[in-house]
């Protein structure tokens, strides 16, 4: 067994290599982040295994842009807030902030939808739901980064061939460039540079 402190490449190259090299070409499958030094440990050390990126690193950093925009959105609707509460003092009135049907303010349905934007929407509650309908119609683009979020989590689901995979990924591909956002454009570009470790998730999974 080799161990190594932390997870720089030159590190871990040196504790792995007091194994015999025979013992590394027996190692059919590494699974791996999405990190430059842990290819670059995989591609010296283990030169007949398959690199597979895990799906959770690639499901983690689409879950981030949607609440990357959420967080945005949020810092925008406590700006608005507080100068609404300014123009009320100046005008002598009580500041009474709109709130939906649900009982949120604006701030506190950015705020209080952190969790629901993680799950499916199968998995939200009966508030969850109700919340989500309001965040949707007052927020359109955050419905539409959590359907792409949504949409490459599915693609993971599906278990199907490493082909149609490759063929749903380019699909999401299209409608992340539709959409415009920054934070999933880079992303995808983040995807398109380990294109081939991602896909060969589903030669894992059979």
């Amino acid at each position: 067994m080799a161990i190594a402190a932390g997870t720089k490449a030159e590190t871990v190259i040196k504790a792995i290599g007091h194994i015999p090299q025979e013992l590394l070409n027996q190692v059919k499958e590494v699974t791996l982040d999405l990190s430059d030094s842990m290819k670059k440990i995989v591609r010296s050390c283990f030169t007949n295994a398959t690199r597979v990126i895990d799906r959770f690193h690639i499901q983690k950093l689409a879950c981030d842009a949607v609440q990357e925009m959420r967080i945005r959105l949020r810092w925008d609707a406590i700006q608005e807030a507080n100068e609404e509460m300014e123009d009320s003092k100046q005008k002598g009135a009580d500041y009474i902030p709109i709130r939906y049907k649900n009982g949120d303010t604006r701030k506190e349905l950015l705020a209080r939808s952190r969790y629901l934007l993680f799950k499916s929407s199968e998995k939200w509650t009966a508030s969850q739901k109700l919340r989500a309908n309001i965040l949707f119609s007052v927020f359109p683009e955050l419905e539409q980064a959590y359907g792409l979020s949504h949409s490459l989590r599915m693609i993971f689901a599906k278990n199907t061939i490493k082909d149609a995979a490759r063929l749903s990924m380019a699909k999401w591909y299209n409608k992340v460039e539709k959409a415009g956002f920054h934070s999933f454009n880079v992303i995808a570009a983040t995807f398109y540079d380990h294109y081939d470790d991602i896909l060969n998730f589903y030669i894992a999974v059979r």
